[in-house]
C-alpha cells in the first residue's frame, strides 16, 4: 500500500477515489484548479463518510482519520511530487488529459504509477505523447467510487508487467474487485454492457412497449437483482445453454441494432434536459433537495448491498 497518493480532479469521481485511498490509510493530495470544486469536495467527502458511519461501514474514528489523510490543494507540484500512485480524474477530453499527463510526468517521482480513471478512452491514445508510457495504466472506478466494488484495469502494449501487477495488488488492498482487459476495446467491459442494455431499454420505451418506470423496475427487480449475485453468463449456465440458444435465436433479430445514440437521448439533449445536473432527464428532479435525497437513498441501498457482499 503506497503511503502517498494523488488524485487529479476533485469532481464526482476524483473525490470518491480520494476517499477510498484515505479510508485505507494512504495520504491523498486531491488537486483541482477550481476553488469551488475544492470546497465542494471537502463537504461531500465528509458527508459520504458520515453516511458510512451511520450505516456501520466505518467508525467515526476512521472517518476523522480519513479526513486528516486528505489534503485538498491547488498546487499540482505538491500533489504529485511525493506520490507513489497518481490517478487522473479530469473530464473526458483527450487534449485536456494529454496536458495533464505532461504536467504530471514533469513533476512525478521516477517510479510513480500514473493511472487514468477514463471510462472510454484507450490507454494507447492517452499515452501517445508520454515520456514513460510503460508506467501508465487505466483504473476505471464506478460512481460512487467509495461504494461500488468494481475497478476495470486496462493496460496498453507498452504498460510494464510490474505496473499491472502492482496496480492489481493495490486495488485489492483498497477492497476493490479488479478485472483486467486482455486487450483495449472502446468502453471496456461494463460500459459496453450498460450501453447495450440502455439502447434496448430506450427502444422498448420508444416503441410503446412500456413506460420508463416499468422498464427500470423490470431491470432492478429482475435481471439486475440476479446480476448482483451472478453475472449474465453464469445466469445463462443456470438457465441452460440449450434454452439460451433458443432465446438468442428468437430474440436477436428483434433487438435494437441502431448505431447512434437513441432518439430519446438526442431529444432530451436538444431540450437541455441532462438529468440530475439540470433537474430534468428521463425523470424530474424539481429541487436540489430532491437530488440530494435521491443520492442519499441510492447510497444507502448501495451500502446495504455492500454489507451483504462483505458477509459472504
Amino acid at each position: 500500500m503506497p503511503d502517498n497518493t494523488a488524485v487529479i480532479g476533485a469532481g464526482i469521481m476524483g473525490r470518491g477515489i480520494a476517499l477510498v485511498y484515505a479510508l485505507n490509510g494512504a495520504r491523498v493530495c486531491l488537486y483541482d484548479a477550481v476553488s469551488a470544486a475544492r470546497e465542494r469536495a471537502k463537504e461531500l467527502i465528509d458527508a459520504d463518510l458520515s453516511l458510512m458511519v451511520e450505516e456501520g461501514l466505518c467508525t467515526d474514528a476512521m472517518r476523522r482519520e480519513a479526513l486528516e489523510h486528505i489534503l485538498v490543494t491547488d498546487n499540482l507540484a505538491e500533489s504529485v511530487g511525493s506520490a507513489e500512485f497518481i490517478t487522473e480524474a479530469v473530464p473526458e477530453q483527450l487534449e485536456l488529459k494529454w496536458q495533464v499527463f505532461a504536467s504530471i510526468e514533469a513533476l512525478a517521482l521516477p517510479g510513480a504509477i500514473i493511472a487514468s480513471n477514463t471510462s472510454t478512452l484507450p490507454l494507447s491514445e492517452l499515452a501517445r505523447y508520454a515520456a514513460h508510457p510503460e508506467r501508465m495504466i487505466i483504473t476505471h472506478f464506478f460512481n460512487p467510487a467509495h461504494l461500488v466494488p468494481l475497478v476495470e484495469v486496462v493496460k496498453a502494449e507498452r504498460t510494464s508487467h510490474q505496473v499491472v501487477a502492482d496496480t492489481l495488488d493495490l486495488m485489492r488492498r483498497i477492497d476493490k474487485v479488479p478485472v483486467v482487459l486482455k486487450k483495449e476495446v472502446p468502453g471496456f467491459i461494463a460500459n459496453r454492457l450498460q450501453a447495450a442494455v440502455v439502447r434496448e431499454a430506450l427502444h422498448l420505451v420508444h416503441s410503446g412497449v412500456a413506460d420508463m418506470h416499468d422498464v427500470d423496475t423490470a431491470m432492478t427487480c429482475g435481471p439486475g437483482f440476479r446480476w448482483s449475485i451472478i453475472g449474465p453468463l453464469e445466469t445463462a449456465d443456470f438457465g441452460g445453454l440449450d434454452t439460451w440458444r433458443s432465446v438468442m435465436n428468437n430474440l436477436a433479430p428483434e433487438l435494437d441494432d441502431s448505431r447512434t445514440a437513441p432518439a430519446l437521448i438526442e431529444e432530451l439533449n436538444r431540450q437541455g434536459h441532462l438529468g440530475v445536473k439540470t433537474g430534468q432527464g428521463f425523470y424530474a428532479y424539481p429541487t436540489g433537495a430532491d437530488v440530494k435525497e435521491r443520492i442519499r437513498s441510492r447510497d444507502l441501498d448501495f451500502i446495504r448491498l455492500l454489507k451483504l457482499r462483505n458477509q459472504k
